[in-house]
């Protein structure tokens, strides 16, 4: 996964985070603004999600920083 993608899932968790708490819940779509200015970015955001660790739809903002920071 690209840097600025990872840092920028660190950066949409901790926001998340500081805001609902540490069981709040997101999806990859976070990560994004609702227009899709960027595909390949998504795509690669798609398929670390959904293929290389086959989260769920909606899965909690602490365990995706955890899981990208592993990767760093």
């Amino acid at each position: 996964m690209r840097k600025n993608l990872q840092e920028k899932i660190i950066n949409v968790c901790d926001k998340k985070i500081e805001q609902k708490g540490a069981n709040v819940g997101l999806s990859f779509y976070a990560f994004f603004a609702n227009k899709n200015d960027d595909p390949e970015l998504l795509m690669e955001a798609a398929t670390w999600w959904i293929i290389t660790h086959k989260l769920d739809h909606f899965e909690k903002a602490l365990k995706i920083k955890t899981l990208v920071m592993t990767e760093l």
